[in-house]
């Protein structure tokens, strides 16, 4: 299969080239995962129903809430469409994409469906009378299929994030392996015709809205990975977008030119969410038009934000720092762990009757512990790192190929004083010969 010649995101008036990073778009994801963490600690607190709750409900954080929660998810998974495309270019094929994509995704799932989640499915069936400790409940109760305690086994929980990426992930490998060329010539069509004039602007919320209407009174609202048509319908073509988006530069020239447009969509959508959550609060269901209203407003609301962060990502975030590296691996051992660090923190410190502002500072700190001791144990652990989602070390370099290397980078030197730096050091700024977390996009 021939392989398409992917560059990532360009600045204004020039393209980046294959083998550099697009800083801004890890920028993006560290932020967006960051926030994730900090919603959830929130909804311990929100009026909406959650694993765990707070015996009293703040309705002040309806608005804020509800203006984050359209786009949250819908910009992980266009983000993650963005990195797959990265991946797909290095791996060569889509057989070595589809591999990849097993161990950094199915690997961690499996993972935190055996050794995360445990803890947070003891504090669901402790909330509903569970007599015994956790040795016992994971030893033995976890591992059973069907209702247990009023609650569904087994459970990947908040790891269906995890599960759903790896789905879209797959089945964009298997339409590459039958008919790569294609796939690839289809979508670059598609992002060449979205650049002109506003289709970038209005097609995909024509789309997306016409899908989640279309399905909301068809099928049911619910999260499942064979169920869950109504997510699907936004999710994968998100993930598809940010996959184009990597291999078509040129769109980044149209959401600079619609950015302030999409922005003030955003800001009108929101509105309307945050109108009818106001009205309709916690679990009050709104008539049918109102929840079509707001059904459509979540999608432009989701699509415009996107389109205006991706735009901050790359003119104002596209640049390196010294923290931006690790916290970009970081990123996901935290989204594994975070979860269930907030629920085991709430169950031992809500009896304690602490004010709001306690807990909630409580609970972010602790989870944030959580978090970075996950990672800063796990990344020196070798066995432990693609477990949590980390790419295992690179094998240390023979004693020769590592002489071999340093003659080669001396010569690089000396050929680049001498003005043959563009001839003759070709090889040495390939993203195979970067180092290997650098390498990746």
């Amino acid at each position: 299969m021939p392989k398409d010649k992917a560059l990532t995101a360009p600045s204004a008036t020039t393209e980046i080239p294959r083998s550099q990073r697009h800083y801004g778009m890890d920028w993006l994801r560290i932020a967006a995962f960051g926030l994730l963490i900090v919603y959830h600690v929130a909804m311990v607190f929100a009026p909406w129903a959650w694993v765990i709750k707070t015996s009293h409900s703040y309705p002040q954080l309806i608005a804020p809430m509800a203006l984050l929660t359209p786009w949250r998810l819908p910009l992980l998974f266009a983000v993650s469409g963005y990195a797959s495309r990265k991946l797909f270019d290095r791996s060569g094929d889509a057989p070595g994409f589809a591999r990849a994509r097993v161990v950094r995704l199915l690997v961690p799932l499996a993972f935190g469906m055996a050794a995360v989640v445990p803890v947070e499915m003891w504090v669901r069936v402790l909330e509903t009378g569970y007599p015994h400790g956790y040795l016992r409940f994971w030893a033995v109760d976890y591992w059973r299929a069907g209702s247990f305690y009023g609650r569904e086994f087994p459970s990947w929980e908040h790891l269906w994030f995890v599960a759903y990426l790896a789905a879209y992930s797959l089945l964009l490998a298997g339409a590459l392996t039958w008919r790569g060329s294609w796939v690839l010539t289809a979508l670059a069509g598609a992002a060449e015709w979205l650049t002109q004039g506003w289709r970038l602007f209005w097609v995909p919320v024509a789309a997306l809205v016409t899908l989640r209407i279309g399905l909301l009174f068809v099928v049911p609202e619910r999260q499942g990975l064979v169920s869950d048509w109504g997510g699907h319908s936004q999710y994968l073509p998100l993930f598809l977008f940010g996959f184009a988006l990597a291999g078509a530069p040129q769109l980044w020239h149209a959401v600079s030119r619609i950015w302030k447009a999409a922005t003030a969509l955003a800001a009108i959508a929101g509105a309307a969410v945050v109108a009818i959550e106001v009205a309709y609060p916690g679990t009050a269901i709104p008539p049918h038009a109102l929840m079509a209203l707001d059904r459509a407003a979540r999608v432009a609301m989701a699509w415009s934000m996107i389109l205006a962060l991706f735009h901050v990502a790359e003119t104002w975030w596209n640049h390196d720092h010294a923290w931006r590296k690790p916290l970009a691996e970081a990123v996901f051992p935290f989204y594994i762990v975070h979860h269930p660090a907030i629920v085991l923190f709430a169950w031992y410190s809500l009896p304690l009757d602490l004010n709001p502002f306690a807990e909630f500072a409580l609970l972010l700190a602790g989870t944030a512990a959580v978090c970075f001791a996950t990672y800063a144990i796990g990344r020196r652990i070798g066995w432990l790192r693609p477990l949590i989602g980390l790419r295992s070390k690179p094998a240390a370099i023979a004693p020769a190929a590592a002489q071999r290397r340093a003659a080669l980078q001396r010569e690089g030197e000396i050929a680049a004083l001498v003005g043959l730096d563009a001839a003759y050091r070709g090889a040495a700024d390939d993203a195979a010969a970067m180092d290997p977390y650098e390498a990746r996009a």
